[in-house]
Formats: C-alpha cells, structure tokens, sequence
C-alpha cells in the first residue's frame, strides 16, 4: 500500500531535499554563527581549487588532452584479523604506495579507487568517481568507509615498519578531517563541499560514526598513533568532543523521549533531511543502531551519553519487525508474513512521527511494507536488518557490565 509521496513529507515538516551551505543561508544566520561558517566556506573552496589545480597541472606538464579517469574498484575495506606480520610485506608496501598516491591535496580520499590496479599516473583524477570535464564528484570523501578506513591502513603499516610517508599520510588525513568538521562538530559525506544532499551531516553508511571511532581511537592513546604530537592529538580531542555534542543534538525526540536518529541532517539548522529516493527524511534503524554500538565502547561515559543510549536501546527494543521469513525467488529477496517465524529484523527507515516502518522505493514513493515496494521498484538497497539485534542483546550486555565496574570478590 502506498503511503505517502516523499515531497509531501518535505512540505508539511520543511525538511531539506539536498539544500547545499551557500553564501546566502549562511548570511541569513546569527552573526556569532556566521563568524565560524564563513571561514569554513572559505577553506573549502580553497581546498577544492588546490585539488583540481594538481591534476591540471599535471595534465600541462604532460601534454595532455584532458585529465585521465581514475580506475574503479570495490570499497577499500581491512580485514577483520589481518595480523602485523602483514603490513610489514611486500604486498602491504605496494598497497600503502597506490593509497598514498591517490590522496588528494586537500588530504582525504575516494571511494571506489582501484588500488589493485597500481599507483595513480600523472594527469590522473583523484576519483573514479569524477569524469574529467565533469563537475567534481567524491574527489575525497568519507563515504563507504573511504578517508577513515586508508588511514587505519596507513598508520598499521607505520607501526608495523616505521614507514614515514605513511606517518605523512595519516597526518595529512587527521588535518583534512579536522578541515572538514562543520562549526556544530558534524562532518558532510564529501569534503571540499560538493553541494546537494553530500553537504549534509551523514550517519548513512556510518560515515560519520567511522570518524568518530577513529578519533577515540586516539585519544585513548592507541599505540597505532603513538607518532602524533601532543598539539595535534589535543586538536582530534577537540574535535572528539564537537562530534559527540552533535551526537547528542541530533538524536530525534518523539513525544519528549529521545528516541534515534536519521541519516542525514541539514548542517545549518539540524534538521532531519533527505537524500536521495530511497533515503527520505526518516529514523534509521541500522544507523542508529552502529551510533549506539560506538557509544557503548566510550569508557566512563557522561550520564547524557548513558541516557541517549538508554533511549536508543528503549526504542530499537520497540522497532522489532516479528512474523516475517526471509525468501528468495527469481533472484530476488522478499519478506514474507509467517506467524512461525523466529526471525526478527528492523526497518532500515521509520516514520519520524510515530516510528512505523517505512520503505522508500526509488520512485520517491514510502511503502507501509518491504513487499509493496520491491514489487514496483529495483532494490540492491539494504531495506532489513537483524544487525540491531546484537546491538541489544551482546553489546547492551557488555556496556551494562562496564558500568558496574569490576566485580567486587
């Protein structure tokens, strides 16, 4: 059954379908705000003219028609239990080469970069993801693990053999995320700003809860980064700190209870605000859920932080989807209604009213359920979850043994 169209929801609650930070919003906020966004505009656009001036000039110096096309590849992702030995091999130098060349001025990186296929050449773009003669696009991002998951490449390969370009590398990485953090201690999916939906402060994908964990990384003084100055290491402190208040701002509120949150928020005002088709203002049920399993790992939280996840936990608990089985057929997944079932999963979306599930198809349309709208739209979009599931069984469990503390004998 068709619910509702997705601008509806835009017109009665004035959320933002994609709205970029421009000269003219940030004019129109209070003075005390606008002394911290206009410098940030400012070191954005600089950055973006010194990332395409490196690839023009390479282009000049060659002789070249016009730029090259990156090679594509798949999300750069580590393995879960690569062991030190690893990064000290050959074919951790050769990766830790082709990751350092693909950094952009600015510091960070794309996504989708084919590392595999050798170090980037000159005249070459920074992404697969920008045509050349194209308006920029992904050029360094924190999309899909991409900018947070190189660094942690690079510092292991560091520590692992004291390389200093990859020490280099993650620092140039550090003070591009550092750059890229907006005046209320969010972070946009793409950084010089892009525009659109890529200006927002994204939880999709986890792209900012990533940067989150990787600064509480050091600033729990993990041997990986024991290179970082004390100055340095003070500012991603800093910058922890920043994230961690937006965190707690963002988190929805229904009917005075905290409840979770969306997946992307305007970086202006904090408002909830859409993306593309199938990422509509809504509750996120699997983002929400990655945010409350990195704010269970903050030892001795403050009693906010203790009382957001409390809320988050209270509503994941609500949010479970019973009575339905997982099928394929005809190469697709669908969902469906058997009493029997033990399986339990959670919507990707809910309605940010009244938190009912919510499934929105690239037609722009929501769908009161997942087989409504697959039968008119082409999926490849992860619409359930039971990833949540852990989230309130194992990892509730963990924190709540942390908070206790020790066992007294």
């Amino acid at each position: 059954m068709i619910r509702l169209l997705v601008f509806l929801i835009t017109l009665a609650f004035g959320y933002a379908f994609g709205d970029p930070i421009t000269l003219d919003r940030v004019d129109a906020l209070p003075e005390a705000e606008r002394s911290a966004w206009n410098p940030y505009l400012e070191r954005s656009r600089v950055s973006a003219l010194a990332d395409a001036a490196a690839v023009q000039a390479e282009v000049i110096a060659n002789r070249m028609t016009n730029a090259l096309r990156a090679p594509s590849g798949g999300d750069f992702k580590l393995p879960a239990k690569m062991d030190n030995v690893w990064y000290a091999w050959k074919e951790a130098a050769e990766l830790a080469d082709a990751v350092l060349s693909y950094q952009t001025p600015s510091g960070g990186w794309s996504k989708h970069t084919g590392y595999g296929k050798g170090q980037r050449q000159p005249g070459m773009q920074w992404s697969s993801q920008h045509e050349p003669a194209k308006k920029p696009h992904y050029v360094a991002t924190f999309d899909n693990r991409s900018t947070t998951e190189e660094m942690y490449f690079l510092a292991a390969v560091w520590y692992a053999t004291k390389r200093e370009d990859c020490k280099a590398g993650f620092i140039r990485g550090l003070n591009f995320i550092l750059a890229a953090q907006y005046p209320n201690g969010g972070w946009p999916q793409v950084y010089p700003l892009e525009g659109g939906y890529h200006d927002h402060i994204t939880f999709n994908d986890d792209a900012m809860t990533r940067i989150l964990e990787l600064l509480y990384a050091i600033q729990c003084g993990e041997p990986y980064y024991e290179f970082l100055d004390e100055p340095l290491r003070q500012r991603a402190v800093t910058a922890f700190a920043a994230g961690l208040r937006c965190v707690q701002e963002t988190q929805i509120v229904q009917a005075g209870t905290k409840t979770v949150w969306c997946a992307q928020y305007d970086p202006l005002t904090l408002k909830p605000a859409a993306a593309r088709a199938m990422e509509p203002v809504a509750l996120s049920g699997l983002e929400s859920a990655q945010i409350l399993k990195f704010l269970m790992t903050i030892t001795n939280p403050p009693p906010e932080i203790v009382a957001s996840i409390d809320c988050g936990l209270v509503w994941l608990e609500s949010a479970k989807i019973t009575g339905l089985i997982k099928t394929k057929g005809q190469g697709k997944t669908t969902y469906e209604s058997n009493a029997a079932s033990t399986e339990v999963y959670w919507a990707r979306f809910y309605d940010l009213a009244n938190s009912k599930p919510v499934f929105p198809g690239r037609d722009g349309i929501l769908y009161d359920s997942f087989n409504a709208m697959a039968a008119r739209n082409k999926l490849g979009y992860d619409y359930l979850s039971t990833l949540p599931g852990s989230v309130i069984a194992i990892g509730q469990q963990k924190w709540r043994k942390m908070l206790a503390g020790p066992a007294k004998k």
